[in-house]
């Protein structure tokens, strides 16, 4: 798993909690900009494991591909990758559809409906790359390793490639989280409103700490 390398799509907090992630864990790693120039500082303090590059660059570089981008950017990043650079490749989904407009009492607003789902659209997109939902359904400060006292939580995910799924299961349990599979690229339409359902304390009650557990009797 270290051997992989990894290509992060993505400039803000997430994507870069990620990379750090699996900068952390012995991964190579590239992070993508359509200006490679603004990841410049953190290239320079993270290591010769760490590169910067195009959008394409990093996904052919990627043996493993994280789309970390703003959901409403999501589909415009992998028209940036070519999609046929993604053909065959485990691409991460952690984004969510969130809508630009302010939540509802707490409740954020997607652009899509519970029939539909975002992954689902980018699998669309990119028909020959093996899309799996992780790190949607959490806060990037617990991304990576997080402890709580109950234990280690759940990260739900879904996509239609099992030996995708078994990586970033792999992954997830490197990173200090116990995966659940939730069957297809259909159960996105379940999983990216966790989203909301994990924002509510936050955006109600500033109570950001916490995660999701599945219990099993």
């Amino acid at each position: 798993m270290s051997q992989m390398n990894v290509a992060v799509l993505g400039t803000g907090v997430v994507g870069e909690v990620l990379a750090n992630g699996f900068l952390k864990h012995g991964y190579e790693v590239m992070r993508a900009s359509r200006d490679p120039q603004k990841l410049s500082e953190w290239k320079a303090n993270s290591g010769p494991k760490a590169s910067v590059g195009t959008f394409q660059d990093a996904a052919k570089f990627g043996n493993l591909i994280v789309l970390a981008v703003k959901g409403t950017a999501a589909e415009s990043a992998l028209s940036l990758c070519g999609v046929e650079n993604l053909k065959g490749k485990t691409v991460i989904d952690a984004t969510n559809p969130i809508a630009d407009v302010p939540p509802v009492n707490g409740v954020l607003n997607f652009f899509t409906d519970l029939n539909h789902s975002l992954m689902e659209r980018l699998q669309k997109l990119a028909p020959t790359a093996n899309f799996v939902k992780a790190f949607s359904c959490v806060g990037n400060a617990f991304m990576v390793n997080p402890h709580f006292a109950g234990g280690k939580p759940t990260m739900f995910i879904c996509g239609n490639d099992a030996k995708s799924k078994k990586i970033v299961s792999e992954i997830l349990t490197q990173f200090g989280w116990e995966a659940e599979d939730m069957g297809m690229v259909e159960s996105a339409r379940a999983i990216e409103p966790l989203c909301m359902l994990w924002c509510i304390p936050g955006i109600a009650r500033n109570q950001w700490n916490h995660a999701f557990k599945l219990l099993k009797g």
